[in-house]
């Protein structure tokens, strides 16, 4: 029988047109630059609307650095992309749902993560999620201000040019 699921969902609006909130957020190679976790994002395969991908964390204090490969499958039309971690590590499974809709002020942003941590992980799904949850408003209005600040200056340098 499989463990139940550990489920995280948080959102945000982020004040930019859907094309460029799209672009940045699916654009893993330059994910080091929009996320403050991450210290190297490397594609190691991309197919169609598929990449596969390793990221790695900043070192800990110790030196140890985090790192894992994960598939994303992007789905511009239904604006969703579905994602799954490939090495889980700690994870026993890690499925990840990120959705965009157009609404008030902008356009949200949703992350749906579904997991279970092995049972010789080093904390618990308890742990993690309030791990997740804390981790993922940080980087999401880390997210919000990197995208605007892009908007304004497109939008700056579209005036400047007509």
């Amino acid at each position: 029988m499989a463990p139940a699921a550990a489920r995280t969902e948080n959102a945000v609006v982020i004040d930019a047109p859907f094309d460029l909130v799209w672009e940045m957020t699916n654009d893993v190679a330059n994910w080091p630059r929009l996320f403050s976790e991450y210290a190297e994002a490397t594609v190691l395969h991309r197919e169609g609307d598929t990449v596969r991908f390793r990221l790695s964390l900043h070192p800990e204090a110790d030196g140890k650095v985090w790192s894992w490969v994960s598939e994303r499958t992007m789905d511009r039309a239904a604006r969703s992309v579905l994602a799954h971690r490939v090495e889980t590590g700690p994870f026993a499974f890690m499925n990840i749902h990120w959705t965009y809709r157009d609404a008030p002020g902008g356009v949200e942003m949703r992350w749906v993560q579904e997991f279970h941590m092995r049972p010789d992980a080093p904390v618990d799904d308890a742990t993690m999620t309030a791990r997740i949850n804390g981790n993922s408003k940080v980087q999401m209005a880390l997210i919000k201000d990197r995208i605007e600040q892009a908007a304004k200056a497109r939008a700056a340098g579209e005036l400047v040019g007509q």
